[in-house]
């Protein structure tokens, strides 16, 4: 998931609109940061505006919509309702917002280059062979540059020559007041928190963001020819804690003052080694137990705190009832707890070090169900609610923190760690 903050103060010179996550990547992308394609992207006030509206509309194939199309320095929406029939929608600069755009593409008009998250906090980027379901232009958020500093969300983001082309195929149709809209091929869908992004936070209804911006139910399918119904009591206002799924990539949109409210790295990190300064003991092996810096999150550590999950035991490493090794045991399913004899996964515990997915700044006290990440209890109580849409028909609870599908009754558990005995 990406996170979008709103970090900047606002007496700053430079406005921060809000930060993007991307839901699955653990504080970072496991191919690692570079450019555009990142795993928190930062939405700033620009130094000159390049926010556009809607102003002309052709309804034929005149010169005048032929000349919209062809002229990139015009930006324009094309519904093609038949060969011999094209809408051709105008846009104009609006000098009080900022837009920007996200995609799969790496062409200049992208801002924020996103990829395929799979279980695991991996990218399709690993697996070239596999075929992305994201749009190569799939989004843009349009801000606005003055108080409040809205930020509402569209389906389809402009291509190099300004332009979106919505074919015969595409769903689209004319609204009541005789304007165009349409939807993508596998949709933009968002999906607003009841009750803020917090504690007492609650998951809301996954909706549909049409080109321009109305919202609609969800299809019965992501790329069905039929609309769902238009729900005229939402909006596309993005708000703390909205999440916005690209049909292989979820996520999340924080503002400044979500951010505020949110732990920070530093936090996190206090945490950590407070949890290791109590020493927690192997109640097998007796040794000592502690978690890898943040730095180190990803790599097995001989004190790596390891859970029997259906019971919350916490252990070190042993091979109590098998004979693997760590590396081999992480792949292993069923394992006895020599505390309560219950049998259930027995994996690695690992922190959760994206900062921005925290619903309060508790400690470390329960992990998702089967992976391991670590993080407080009302974190996973929140998370474990959410049911993100998984591929083109499905949703599921997943983990933030690695978009793995959780298991069981909850989809996590509470840990149990035994103090130092002397």
């Amino acid at each position: 998931m990406i996170v979008l903050p709103f970090s900047t103060p606002p007496s700053s010179p430079v406005r921060t609109y809000s930060v993007r996550n991307p839901v699955g990547c653990n504080g970072s992308l496991p191919s690692g940061e570079r450019g555009r394609r990142k795993s928190r992207f930062a939405l700033c006030r620009r130094n000159k505006s390049n926010g556009v509206k809607p102003s002309t509309v052709h309804t034929s194939c005149t010169p005048q919509a032929a000349k919209a199309i062809s002229n990139k320095e015009q930006h324009s929406i094309s519904y093609t309702l038949s060969r011999a029939h094209t809408v051709v929608v105008e846009y104009t600069h609006d000098s009080n917002t900022d837009m920007f755009q996200i995609g799969r593409s790496t062409e200049n008009p992208i801002d924020f280059v996103v990829t395929d998250t799979v279980p695991g906090g991996q990218s399709f980027t690993d697996a070239p062979t596999i075929q992305s379901t994201i749009s190569r232009f799939a989004c843009r958020i349009i801000c606005q540059r003055n108080p409040p500093f809205s930020a509402r969300i569209y389906a389809a983001g402009f291509d190099s020559s300004k332009n979106i082309f919505l074919g015969e195929k595409a769903a689209k149709w004319r609204m009541h007041d005789g304007h165009m809209d349409g939807l993508t091929t596998n949709g933009v869908l968002v999906m607003h928190p009841r009750q803020g992004f917090a504690q007492d936070s609650r998951p809301g209804v996954w909706r549909e963001i049409s080109v321009c911006g109305n919202v609609f139910t969800l299809r019965e399918t992501r790329s069905a020819q039929q609309r769902g119904k238009m729900v005229d009591s939402e909006c596309n206002q993005l708000v703390d804690g909205s999440l916005i799924d690209l049909c292989g990539a979820t996520l999340l949109w924080r503002t400044a003052e979500g951010l505020a409210r949110t732990p920070t790295v530093k936090h996190l990190e206090a945490l950590r080694q407070e949890f290791n300064a109590g020493r927690p003991q192997c109640p097998v092996g007796f040794n000592t137990l502690a978690f890898p810096s943040m730095r180190r999150k990803d790599v097995l550590d001989e004190k790596q705190p390891w859970a029997y999950l259906r019971c919350g035991h916490v252990h070190g490493y042993h091979c109590w009832g098998g004979r693997r090794a760590p590396e081999v045991e992480a792949e292993c399913q069923e394992r006895e707890c020599p505390m309560c004899r219950a049998q259930g996964p027995y994996v690695p515990l690992w922190l959760g070090c994206e900062p921005a997915f925290y619903v309060d700044a508790e400690g470390p006290t329960h992990a998702f169900v089967p992976c391991g990440h670590v993080c407080s209890e009302k974190t996973t109580a929140y998370w474990s609610q959410i049911s993100l849409p998984h591929g083109t028909h499905a949703f599921h609870a997943a983990c933030p923190f690695c978009i793995h599908p959780l298991r069981g009754d909850t989809g996590f558990v509470r840990l149990i760690f035994q103090s130092p005995l002397d």
